[in-house]
């Protein structure tokens, strides 16, 4: 997969330029935040010219978002806190809000309260939607504000570099059919992370597709400055991928085998060595080192300077022990009967 080059992109870049009525009439903007703060501000400048349009959905910020949103002329949403947070629950209130408001459209673009969309990304989504009947979602190229922040920024931004073409996912940012949408039920309110994997293969079964465009649509400010941060993202990756995994088995199946077999079962291997024979834990711990610098050479051929790809292939290696807890974490909670909450890294 080819990475360009990280830069830093400025919010003037990304200001709205004149867009044609008719298309802005055809699509709403769900913006869904949780103490996002200046982010959140710098997000609905990018949309304030289809503020009309838009609805911004509140989880429970204690910050001054909701008032952010209010004063930017855009409809909002405070979700109830008796019923635990998710994105995949925020996203269909601000659909239901759209409907319920009366607006006509056919399109609804979803992004999340971090993201700034680019000025041309509202038309060429819904043109080649358009143009695609068969298609209900359309993602383009999200990138990360500050990829040279640090590296745990700069590998969101080479995770985000998907392939283009038809695609098994969206991401959180999206322009989705209405009609497809509401075919399948929106949402699954209950999935914690990876939602919008959950909502796609649901789509794809419906007969429905998904295609990645060559095209800008957002600017993402993950502000991940701390390993904590890091390891709590990674560790609601992994209970995407058991609930999602659970829900659909054939989806997430790489994902999954890798998590147990670089983070339960090799770390086993490794202590039963410790009894039988000190060779078995030296060929485990070789088994890591070889991981790690298979995917230092990897990004080392996708850009990274080699001091970034080292860490770069560290983390990687390491995260697959993250997407253990994570996992283990959704069957403990399934097992006892509680509800899925979010896992939030910021």
């Amino acid at each position: 997969m080819f990475i360009q080059p990280p830069m830093e992109i400025t919010i003037d870049q990304l200001a709205p330029q004149n867009v044609p009525a008719t298309i802005a009439n055809d699509a709403g903007i769900i913006l869904i935040g949780r103490n996002e703060g200046a982010r959140l501000e710098a997000s609905l400048a990018s949309i304030r010219r289809f503020a009309t349009n838009t609805v911004y959905v509140d989880s429970g910020s204690t910050d001054e978002s909701v008032e952010h949103a209010r004063q930017s002329g855009v409809k909002v949403v405070e979700l109830s806190m008796e019923v635990p947070f998710t994105a995949a629950r925020a996203r269909n209130a601000g659909y239901a809000a759209l409907k319920a408001a009366g607006i006509g459209f056919d399109f609804v673009q979803f992004v999340d309260g971090d993201c700034v969309i680019d000025p041309d990304w509202i038309v060429t989504s819904t043109n080649f939607l358009l143009a695609h009947p068969d298609i209900a979602v359309a993602c383009g190229r999200r990138r990360e504000k500050f990829p040279l922040a640090s590296i745990y920024n700069r590998l969101c931004d080479w995770e985000w570099n998907t392939p283009l073409g038809k695609a098994a996912a969206s991401g959180g940012d999206a322009m989705v059919r209405v009609s497809a949408f509401e075919s399948v039920g929106g949402f699954r309110e209950d999935v914690i992370a990876a939602e919008d994997d959950e909502f796609c293969v649901r789509l794809g079964r419906a007969g429905w597709g998904v295609w990645r465009l060559d095209a800008e649509m957002t600017l993402h400010d993950a502000n991940m400055t701390r390993f904590g941060q890091w390891w709590r993202r990674a560790e609601r990756a992994g209970h995407g991928f058991a609930q999602v995994g659970a829900l659909h088995p054939a989806h997430f199946l790489a994902q999954r085998r890798r998590m147990w077999l670089w983070g339960a079962i090799l770390p086993l291997v490794a202590v039963l060595g410790l009894f039988l024979h000190p060779w078995i834990t030296l060929g485990v711990a070789l088994l890591y080192l070889f991981s790690c610098a298979r995917s230092t050479l990897r990004f080392l051929r996708q850009g990274f300077p080699p001091r970034e790809a080292l860490l770069a292939g560290l983390l990687l290696t390491l995260s697959k022990f993250c997407n253990l807890k994570g996992a283990l974490t959704y069957w403990v909670r399934r097992a006892r009967g509680r509800a899925n909450t979010i896992i939030e890294y910021k």
